[in-house]
């Protein structure tokens, strides 16, 4: 069987050798409940600690600030439900491009707290429009939560979050920002942005999946959402994820450490894909703010819509290359993406490339030569 070529990274990566390594003694000999008050528990609690510890020096926050779940989906509820529930926020402020964690979040808080929801409005290139934000936050004296990302999983805009934490603060909202494709690949310093909430994933930055963070501002005080222990300091039930734990942190340090180098090299794959694709691809197209501020690991193509071109996915992968036609984390209903829809694009087939350390540019040369002889 041909080797794959794997360009669908902003669903998920690759694990670090490194990370397997660091995670290996708690697969094994290190098996002791950390809530346990034996040595075999006590010696995971202490390097729990310390995971938490590293993880808030990088992201410049006080580590009783940090608390693991399961990842990007249950942190991103557990805020939004929150800041509802128990923060007094009346109405939320999202946009139609969020993750689908935020966006049903939402429309079931909708539907079962009866708080307003409003969406803010897109600009031409599928930024936030932060005037109309602006607008929306001084229209009513109502409290509310702001749910925004901070950079787009399926077309790659950023949005200036310190923008965002500024003026929720004029105006005294909560702020949550979805973070899952920056942590680990976009420098954060939460003593500067004024956030209220952000969240990270291991699995999108070379470390295992099930593991997240939950960042929660000291000036907020939440009750868990999921009830039965007094783990994670009475902030979430269940016995921890020791070995998903350790290799979130150790994943994290390597990509702080190795961020300039590694963002260099992904940038250069992007910008040489996006310039194989218009030399070779007529009427190829760019989704989003492609060549500005946008995440230099994701590449959302627009291929031209006809009888060829309309199962484009499908014969990628006939090829062994791994791509996707929006947010993996919707895979296995074929309803399109939402973010597409949101763009108003017409008459185009959507392709995501995202990319990561790994990848090469022998294997764009690869993957554009078969784009050629599929359409």
């Amino acid at each position: 069987m041909a080797s794959r070529i794997y360009f669908d990274n902003a669903a998920t990566t690759r694990i670090d050798p490194l990370v397997v390594e660091t995670m290996m003694p708690y697969l094994t000999e290190h098996f002791g409940n950390p809530s346990s008050i034996y040595s075999y528990g006590r010696e995971n609690r202490l390097a729990i600690e310390k995971a938490r510890k590293s993880v808030a020096a990088i992201l410049n926050a006080h580590p009783s600030e940090i608390f693991f779940t399961s990842g990007g989906t249950e942190s991103s509820n557990t805020a939004i439900i929150a800041a509802v529930q128990q923060l007094g926020c009346k109405r939320i402020i999202t946009s139609p491009i969020e993750h689908h964690a935020t966006l049903h979040t939402c429309t079931h808080l909708e539907q079962t707290d009866a708080i307003a929801l409003e969406y803010v409005g897109l600009l031409e290139n599928g930024h936030i429009d932060l005037d109309h934000l602006h607008q929306m936050l001084s229209s009513s004296t109502e409290k509310t939560l702001v749910t925004l990302m901070h950079a787009n999983n399926e077309i790659g805009n950023i949005t200036d979050i310190d923008q965002v934490g500024t003026l929720c603060k004029q105006y005294s909202a909560i702020f949550h920002a979805d973070t899952v494709q920056t942590v680990g690949h976009f420098p954060l310093d939460l003593k500067k942005t004024k956030v209220d909430f952000i969240t990270g994933a291991g699995h999108k930055f070379h470390g295992p999946k099930g593991i997240g963070i939950l960042y929660i501002n000291a000036e907020n005080s939440i009750k868990p959402l999921i009830h039965g222990g007094g783990q994670e300091r009475n902030m979430r039930a269940g016995t921890e994820n020791m070995y998903g734990i350790i290799g979130f942190a150790k994943a994290f340090e390597l990509a702080t450490e190795h961020h300039a180098t590694d963002r260099q090299h992904i940038q250069g794959l992007k910008t040489y894909m996006k310039e194989q694709l218009t030399e070779k691809i007529p009427g190829v197209v760019f989704n989003g703010d492609v060549d500005g501020n946008s995440l230099y690991t994701v590449l959302s193509v627009g291929f031209p819509k006809n009888e060829r071109s309309e199962m484009l996915l499908f014969n990628l992968d006939i090829n062994n290359i791994c791509t996707s036609g929006g947010s993996a984390c919707s895979s296995g209903a074929d309803q399109g993406s939402h973010v597409i829809r949101a763009l108003n694009t017409k008459d185009q087939v959507t392709i995501r490339f995202s990319f990561s350390k790994y990848n090469s540019k022998e294997e764009i040369d690869t993957v554009v030569e078969t784009l050629i002889k599929i359409i």
